[in-house]
C-alpha cells in the first residue's frame, strides 16, 4: 500500500480538490515513481510539479489542458477511458462550462501544492494557446482571419494524417459503424449535393470550403460550377492544387475570401458546412442576411453546424476549446439557428440531426492520429498533436453523451421553383 504521504497520494488529494469528489477517479503516477489511486483505473502520469502549479492558477479543464499540452501530464492508456473517468466524476465537463471549485477546495489545492513545493509564479501558457486579446475586435474580418489561421494553417499534411483521403473536416454520414471513414465522408458530400438540388450548370457557393472536397464532388458528380471560399491560405493552396489535378479549373474556383465580401451572386445553392460555428450569436442575423442576398429566389442553403443540446451557454474565453482549438468559436442551440434562418426570410425545408454520426467521425479521427502519432508530431509539433488528441476525444464523448449535437438545416429563399413535396427527393 502506498504511503498516505507519498507524492502520488498528495497528488490524488489535489485531484479530489479540483474535481470536487471524495476519491480520485484515476490512478496517478508521480514524478518520483510513486503511484496512488484505484486499482484498474485509467493512469495519468504527472511528470513535474509544474503541472500542479498550473492547477493552482487554473483549477479546472484549462489548467489540466495546459499541463497535458505542455507534456507535464501524460495519459498512459486509452484517452477516451481517461477523459470519461475525469468528466463523469465531478466538476469537469466534456461540453459546457463546469462549475468553479469552491473556496475550500481551492485552499486545499494550494495547501497540497505547498507541501509538494509546487507553488510559484503562474507558468507561461504553452505556445499552442491563443491569446485572444492580440486579435482586436471580436469577429472583425482581421480577427476572424487570425482565428481561422490558428486552427487551419497548421499543416496540410498533418490534416491528411488525421482526416484521411477524403480531406473532409466535418461530420461524416455513416450507414453503420463498419462503414469506414472515407465512405462515410463521401456519403455526406453526396447527401449535401442532393439536398441542395444540384444539377449540371448550377452555381454553388461553398462557404468555408476547406480543402475543396465538396467543391470537387459537386463539380465531378453533379456538373455544378462552384466557388469555394476560405480564410485559410493553406487550405486554399491545397484546394487549388486538387482542382487542377482533377482537371476542373473551368468549373471550380477557390478564393481566400470572407463570406461577407462575396460580390458575384446570385447562386443557385449555398453550402455552409461547419462554418457557422465561427460566426457567433451576435453575427447570425448578418450571416443569414448575407447568404439570403447571395441566393437566387428559390435557391437553397444547407447550414450544417454543431449545436448545444441543452441551451447555448454563450462564448467563454477561458475554456480549453476556446484557448487552444477554436478561438472565438461559439455554438448556438438548434432553436437559435432555426430562428435566425427564419427571421432572415428563409423557409425551413428539412432538419436532420447527425449527433451519433459525429461521435463515430471523431473516434475515427483520433484513431488515425494515434496510428500516425510520430508523423503527426514531426509535422505539427508535440503540443499541437496533443491539443488535437484531447479536443477530438473530449468532443466525441460530448456527442455520445448528447451534450453536443450537429444538425443539417435545409432552407430555401422564397420565390422561384416551389420546394420539394417530400424529403424523399434527396434521401
Amino acid at each position: 500500500m502506498e504511503s498516505e504521504e507519498s507524492v502520488a497520494a498528495l497528488l490524488a488529494v489535489a485531484v479530489r480538490s479540483v474535481l470536487g469528489v471524495e476519491e480520485a477517479p484515476v490512478r496517478l503516477r508521480a514524478w518520483d515513481g510513486t503511484v496512488a489511486g484505484p486499482e484498474g483505473a485509467p493512469v495519468i502520469g504527472v511528470r513535474t510539479p509544474r503541472a500542479l502549479r498550473r492547477l493552482v492558477w487554473a483549477p479546472g479543464e484549462l489548467g489540466l489542458g495546459r499541463a497535458y499540452v505542455a507534456g507535464e501530464l501524460e495519459i498512459e492508456g486509452d484517452v477516451f477511458a481517461t477523459l470519461s473517468a475525469l468528466t463523469s466524476a465531478g466538476r469537469l465537463a466534456v461540453a459546457g462550462p463546469p462549475p468553479a471549485p469552491t473556496l475550500r477546495d481551492r485552499l486545499g489545492l494550494v495547501r497540497t501544492a505547498a507541501r509538494l513545493g509546487a507553488l510559484g509564479p503562474e507558468p507561461a501558457p504553452p505556445p499552442e494557446e491563443v491569446r485572444l486579446r492580440r486579435f482586436g475586435r471580436r469577429h472583425s474580418r482581421a480577427r476572424d482571419a487570425a482565428a481561422i489561421a490558428h486552427h487551419y494553417d497548421v499543416s496540410n499534411d498533418f490534416y491528411a494524417l488525421v482526416l484521411g483521403s477524403s480531406m473532409v473536416y466535418s461530420c461524416a454520414v455513416w450507414e453503420s459503424p463498419a462503414t469506414g471513414l472515407d465512405a462515410a465522408q463521401e456519403a455526406k458530400l453526396d447527401l449535401v449535393c442532393r439536398k441542395l438540388g444540384l444539377v449540371p450548370g448550377a452555381r454553388l457557393l461553398d462557404v468555408g470550403c476547406g480543402w475543396g472536397s465538396l467543391a470537387l464532388h459537386a463539380a465531378q458528380r453533379y456538373g455544378a460550377h462552384v466557388v469555394g471560399i476560405t480564410l485559410s491560405a493553406a487550405q486554399a493552396e491545397l484546394a487549388r492544387r486538387r482542382v487542377a489535378e482533377a482537371g476542373l479549373a473551368d468549373r471550380v474556383e477557390i478564393r481566400v475570401q470572407d463570406y461577407r465580401d462575396v460580390p458575384d451572386g446570385p447562386y443557385d445553392a449555398v453550402a455552409s458546412i461547419g462554418m457557422a460555428e465561427h460566426v457567433g450569436a451576435a453575427g447570425m442575423a448578418g450571416y443569414v442576411r448575407t447568404l439570403h442576398a447571395l441566393l437566387r429566389p428559390g435557391g437553397r442553403l444547407l447550414n450544417h453546424a454543431i449545436a448545444w443540446n441543452a441551451g447555448s451557454p454563450g462564448w467563454d474565453p477561458d475554456t480549453f476549446i476556446t484557448r487552444f482549438v477554436f478561438p472565438d468559436g461559439e455554438l448556438l442551440d438548434l432553436a437559435g439557428t432555426v430562428s435566425a434562418l427564419e427571421d432572415g426570410g428563409l423557409e425551413v425545408l428539412d432538419v436532420e440531426a447527425l449527433r451519433r454520426h459525429y461521435a463515430l467521425t471523431l473516434r475515427a479521427w483520433v484513431e488515425r492520429l494515434e496510428k500516425h502519432w510520430d508523423a503527426a508530431v514531426s509535422l505539427a509539433g508535440p503540443g499541437r498533436a496533443r491539443v488535437w488528441r484531447l479536443y477530438m476525444a473530449a468532443s466525441a464523448l460530448a456527442f455520445e453523451a448528447g451534450k453536443l449535437g450537429v444538425n443539417q438545416v435545409l432552407v430555401q429563399r422564397p420565390g422561384g421553383d416551389p420546394p420539394p413535396m417530400r424529403r424523399r427527393d434527396w434521401v
